[in-house]
């Protein structure tokens, strides 16, 4: 068998095995919840998505005011930057964590969390 003939069947086989394992694989990660972070922007955000949110009295104020929401919250958790030059150290027994996003209205919006091991407390909100 000529050289293109074989490589033709290789290809053909090698594009049929990617389809199949990107397809059954893909949907079984998708029903299951799983999420592939390696970076640590995307694990810190993760572990803060996972745990049950907590919200102390002034980030409460601040989330009253109109200007913020709480899907702003939840999709600054989601597509937000870490800080990590402010951020990962300890605090408050915890560990405090500045994360840049945006709110519904396109603005710029620090929020401030403090991740203990079992909740996540929103601490502050603040406009940029």
């Amino acid at each position: 068998m000529k050289f293109k003939f074989r490589l033709a069947y290789y290809l053909f086989g090698l594009f049929i095995g990617i389809y199949f394992v990107v397809y059954f694989l893909g949907a079984k990660a998708k029903s299951r919840g799983v999420e592939f972070c390696y970076l640590p922007n995307c694990r810190v955000l993760q572990d803060l998505r996972k745990k049950p949110l907590d919200i102390t009295p002034e980030a409460d104020q601040q989330l009253h005011q109109g200007w913020v929401n709480l899907d702003d919250i939840k999709k600054t958790l989601e597509y937000g930057d870490v800080d990590f030059s402010q951020s990962n150290k300890a605090y408050k027994k915890g560990k405090i964590y500045v994360i840049e996003g945006k709110n519904a209205k396109n603005e710029e919006i620090t929020i401030t969390m403090i991740n203990y091991p079992s909740k996540a407390v929103l601490e502050k909100v603040e406009k940029n």
